[in-house]
């Protein structure tokens, strides 16, 4: 008898697309602009804050805003994992942020060279945004656990390595050398953006005397005269630092960022538990093979 019983064929939704970011979930993007803002504001706030809120509660900031990230990380593995974040999904994430970790052992950014951040790109990339942002703020970590740098500094380069995950996962869906190039761009402006950021978490809390003439923060200054004195203050330390993470980023991404792209894209199609299966009616006069027509019987003597 032919069987008129629709097909199952399984179809995956973009999650696993190797062609680009993931696409985002409303609560995804909520906690993540929630995040960002906290972030900023952990980086940004002794440019606008009353000059004695620096003075008296300065040190006790960066241990605030340490607190505040780790609430806001749960929030965000929450919202996730009420989306579909699964043990594969889980699996993956642990051990590209274990080997960011390891990479950060392998250099501890001897000379600026923290091959780390071309992991944190690439994976993003694959990832998409709110696991990448995860990503990147676990490389941070989990290499400071394993290199004995734990100090207040932590919380602020989690968030910057987070947001150059994050940034990667956003940039415009692209392909093949486009991609590439594209991607080497991004990681030579992140690899000085990176450096620009982390300096902040510091820089206001320097005595005037101990920065060089003219680069010191002056407490009470318009907004626009400091960042003067930043720019002095960066290019006088923390530039030539830099320069070799943004050359190194970007020439990793070129020469071999095709393959880890692709090996990287793979493992989260492999790691992809939300494919939606759908029933697709089957062409008239089809059997279906493979399922049994009814109990199989049993010869017994007569």
């Amino acid at each position: 008898m032919r069987s008129r019983l629709p097909a199952l064929t399984a179809e995956h939704g973009r999650r696993g697309d190797p062609g680009g970011a993931v696409r985002l979930r409303l609560p995804a993007v909520l906690t993540l602009a929630l995040v960002t803002a906290v972030g900023l504001a952990a980086f940004c706030w002794p440019f606008l804050a009353d000059p004695t809120i620096g003075e008296e509660h300065g040190h006790d900031a960066p241990w605030l805003f340490a607190v505040l990230l780790g609430l806001l990380a749960l929030v965000l593995l929450a919202e996730m994992t009420a989306q579909g974040m699964d043990a594969k999904a889980v699996a993956v994430l642990g051990v590209l942020a274990a080997m960011g970790g390891a990479l950060r052992v392998l250099s501890a950014g001897t000379g600026g060279l923290e091959p780390m951040f071309f992991l944190i790109l690439l994976g993003g990339r694959a990832l998409g945004a709110s696991k990448g942002f995860l990503l990147g703020a676990l490389a941070l970590l989990t290499g400071a656990f394993l290199t004995g740098g734990v100090g207040p500094w932590v919380p602020f380069q989690m968030f910057a390595a987070g947001w150059v995950a994050l940034g990667a996962a956003l940039l415009p869906r692209m392909g093949g050398w486009g991609e590439r190039v594209l991607l080497a761009v991004y990681g030579a402006v992140t690899g000085f953006g990176y450096g620009v950021v982390m300096n902040l978490w510091f820089w206001p809390f320097l005595d005037v005397a101990s920065a060089p003439t003219g680069a010191g923060f002056v407490p009470g200054d318009p907004v626009a005269a400091n960042l003067q004195h930043y720019a002095v203050f960066y290019v006088a330390t923390s530039l030539g630092y830099d320069l070799p993470r943004a050359v190194l980023t970007a020439a990793l991404v070129l020469v071999v960022g095709g393959r880890v792209l692709a090996a990287l894209r793979r493992a989260v199609r492999k790691a992809n538990f939300e494919a939606q299966a759908t029933f697709v009616p089957a062409a008239a006069g089809t059997l279906l093979r493979g399922i049994p027509r009814g109990p199989a019987r049993r010869r017994t003597g007569a």
